[in-house]
């Protein structure tokens, strides 16, 4: 393996440097003895011992050979100056002076005392070592990055990613980045250095460690961060004019290696919805390995990313959904790498006509059903109520009948924070949804149960994915409001506590996911278009009819109660007679909206909670 030059001279190979440490090893080891000898008898040795050196030396070097080539010093078994060969190599010499004191005590003369046999020991791995050690050094700076061009960073996080992370910068001597300085708020890291690169300073001193060590760029070096620790020193670096990358978050590395090209630019993830959650595999699969599963709006945003987590729990059948036979083409393929549509598992129909559920029922019985088809956007469906209480409404109840007829074990309707004190057509059709599922739960045999939470980020038609094309027009980019806030959460985390509320949820409840904390619209709009390096504008247009200015998760009718999972809090939902959907769909569309909000704002009954159940698959 060739290296750099350093200082004038070219670095040797692997295999040379094979050669020069199996012919080192043994000449150093044979001047230990005399060296020690020297010691032992106070530079006067007796002539007996000198005389006996022709063949007690050629011994030891055979020996310290021997024994290094059986450790694997001499044939590339260990990492060059790592720990590892460092104790191989003491191995190695702790065997040779064992050797050496044997053959000392067996021959009557003596030829090398007891202590100088230790003592030869210690001056050979002392030695050997420190040609290692130093040999590494060279060739480590030999390997770091130089050029006019280089980007200075900071980085930010001097934990076992920070340091990886140097390590790969450090020694890629075409690499584009130099690290200058590190950040960590531990105390105990203050006076680290980590192959040269000192800590400076604790997360918040970001801007003058920059200045300090004259960097232009900071890299968050924090994978187990959750989004508040990125979005804290994200604007503490925006607002000095500093540059900002991250490493992937845990869930992203999979608990590989870092390298410096798994450094990126900040995406909505990291600022928003970086969170690990922790899930109970073992009650997920209990449900759902084995299981013939459906999965309505299976193209969508929620519907997708159920598909592709289910599909790992090996479910005996998982039936996809929806009615953009497009979708259904870019779902199979994210999922099984081939898109040939020629499988009855995918079905292309609507919620909203309930002899086409009633086939689709027939030919699957499905088991388990996750119900994500629905209208989602609040300004059309106040524009056109009808359609939200034809899909959200009746479709939602089509699914339910079906279910009741052939009894399924579980159906999970996907609910909004919308439906929490609802102000909005889509708020109520879907609180009504929520109210249909508690009703059928009183009816029927399996569980029915619903799950409401946030905004998820990456989803079609999402506020943050209408900034980014906005600023890629050129702007400007359009806020409602600068103090409105929404919570967010990644469509993995999301997902990944849908089907986690499956198995522990209880029958006729809302599950409710804890989304964090929420967060202002206009300033992430301010940090994305920052990112862009682009001058773009932002522009407040003002609430719009139906929306609020805060979300909420809970309406003030609620009272939460803590689940089996800490992210995940129940509420009772008062059941709804589907009966009075026909004088919903009746009802003159002025009217619609109000008929709809008085079905959905009905307050909850506290008098008898419900029985509780065992979780799902325990």
């Amino acid at each position: 393996m060739d290296r750099a030059g350093f200082s004038g001279f070219a670095l040797p190979g692997d295999r040379a440097r094979h050669v020069i440490q199996a012919v080192a090893d043994p000449v150093v080891a044979m001047g230990a003895v005399v060296v020690a000898l020297w010691m032992r008898f106070e530079a006067n040795m007796p002539s007996d011992n000198v005389h006996q050196l022709w063949w007690v030396l050629p011994l030891v070097g055979l020996v310290q050979l021997a024994a290094g080539w059986s450790q694997g010093l001499y044939r590339g078994r260990w990492r060059f100056g790592g720990f590892e060969e460092v104790l191989a190599l003491a191995r190695a010499v702790a065997l040779t002076s064992l050797v050496l004191l044997v053959v000392s005590l067996v021959v009557d003369s003596r030829p090398v005392p007891i202590a100088a046999c230790v003592a030869q020991g210690f001056i050979t791995l002392l030695v050997t070592s420190s040609i290692r050690w130093s040999w590494r050094l060279v060739l480590e700076r030999s390997m770091r990055p130089t050029g006019d061009d280089l980007t200075r960073v900071v980085i930010a996080g001097a934990g076992e990613a920070g340091g990886q992370l140097v390590r790969s910068m450090m020694r890629n001597p075409d690499g584009p980045y130099l690290p200058v300085a590190l950040l960590d708020d531990d105390p105990m890291k203050r006076r680290l250095r980590l192959l040269g690169v000192p800590v400076r300073g604790g997360l918040a001193d970001v801007c003058e460690v920059a200045e300090a060590a004259e960097a232009e760029t900071v890299v968050i070096a924090l994978p187990s961060a959750d989004a508040s620790v990125i979005r804290d020193i994200a604007a503490r670096a925006g607002d000095c004019g500093l540059k900002v990358l991250v490493l992937p978050s845990v869930s992203e590395m999979f608990g590989s290696t870092v390298e410096a090209s798994d450094v990126r630019p900040l995406t909505e993830a990291d600022l928003l919805g970086r969170r690990r959650i922790e899930t109970d595999l073992d009650a997920i699969a209990g449900y759902l390995t084995g299981a013939r599963v459906l999965v309505t709006g299976a193209g969508g945003s929620i519907g997708s990313e159920l598909c592709r987590q289910i599909y790992r729990f090996a479910p005996a059948e998982l039936v996809m959904l929806d009615r953009d036979e497009s979708l259904l083409h870019e779902v199979q393929m994210s999922i099984e790498g081939r898109a040939l549509l020629d499988t009855r598992n995918l079905v292309v129909a609507d919620i909203r006509e309930a002899d086409r559920m009633a086939e689709v029922f027939d030919e699957h019985r499905p088991q388990v059903v996750f119900h994500a088809a629905a209208l989602k956007h609040l300004p059309l469906l106040e524009m056109h109520p009808r359609e939200a209480v034809r899909s959200n409404c009746r479709g939602t109840q089509n699914l339910l009948d079906q279910a009741l007829r052939h009894d399924v074990d579980l159906f999970v309707t996907i609910s909004t924070d919308k439906a929490a004190d609802p102000t909005s057509v889509l708020g109520c059709s879907k609180r009504v949804a929520e109210r249909l599922t508690a009703h059928a739960a009183t009816v029927g045999r399996g569980e029915f149960v619903s799950v409401r939470f946030g905004n998820v980020l990456g989803s079609r038609g999402s506020v943050l994915t209408a900034f980014r094309t906005q600023i890629e027009a050129g702007g400007p980019v359009t806020v409602t409001h600068p103090d409105v806030t929404r919570y967010f959460m990644t469509v993995e985390e999301a997902v990944e506590l849908v089907i986690q509320a499956g198995a522990m949820g209880r029958d006729g409840e809302a599950m409710v996911l804890d989304m964090g904390e929420p967060v202002r619209i206009a300033e992430v709009a301010r940090r994305l278009v920052e990112q862009s390096d682009r001058t773009v504008d932002i522009v407040y247009t003002g609430l719009r009819p139906g929306e609020k200015m805060h979300e909420v998760l809970l309406s003030t009718a609620e009272q939460p109660r803590p689940s089996d999972h800490e992210l995940i809090s129940r509420v009772e939902v008062a059941p709804l007679d589907p009966v009075v959907l026909i004088a919903l769909e009746t009802a003159e569309t002025d009217r619609l909206p109000d008929a709809l909000r008085d079905l959905a704002v009905t307050p909850v009954e506290h008098d008898e909670p419900r029985p509780e159940r065992s979780s799902r698959g325990r």
